[in-house]
């Protein structure tokens, strides 16, 4: 029996103030792990859309993304190694935090750390892609968001199926 390949698509938001980083510490399977505040596409959404609530649900934070940062693929290490993610990391513009406001399941804390800092613990990270944006985001990469293309269809809703 043949399977379909189908890797993950995730977006991250990179925030930077003051040489800072906003991070989370999230719960995961390998135990307390830092991360952007990132997650999964869902259907019906944009990739903009995406990041702003992965970004509001996870740090309780308003994001505007203004810049594509990049688009990292990276596969899971483990035995079977079927995790494929294909991250869209986006740097832009956070508003205040919004008081009372509960953070997502599983993240524990939202944190501000420098580059050094994060090398210092770079054991407890999600994945390289968290350091990775981070160094890209330095470097001073950056593309317009022009350059991703959204089909109407995508934020149409999906039609269910007649049942017979």
């Amino acid at each position: 029996m043949s399977r379909v390949w189908k890797p993950s698509v995730t977006v991250a938001a990179v925030v930077e103030r003051d040489g800072r980083f906003l991070l989370v510490e999230e719960h995961t399977d390998d135990g307390l792990r830092i991360n952007q505040p990132a997650g999964h596409l869902e259907p019906g959404e944009t990739l903009l859309q995406a990041v702003a609530r992965e970004a509001l649900e996870e740090t309780a934070h308003p994001f505007h993304p203004t810049e594509l940062l990049g688009m990292y693929l990276w596969r899971s290490p483990g035995p079977v190694r079927t995790a494929t993610y294909l991250r869209f990391a986006f740097t832009g513009e956070l508003g205040d935090r919004i008081v009372g406001r509960a953070l997502d399941h599983g993240i524990v804390r939202t944190v501000w750390m420098s580059r050094q800092e994060l090398a210092q613990c770079s054991g407890q990270c999600r994945s390289p892609l968290v350091a990775r944006c981070i160094d890209d985001y330095l470097g001073g990469q950056r593309y317009p968001l022009e350059v991703l293309y959204t089909h109407p269809d995508v934020l149409a809703p999906v039609a269910k199926a007649a049942s017979g």
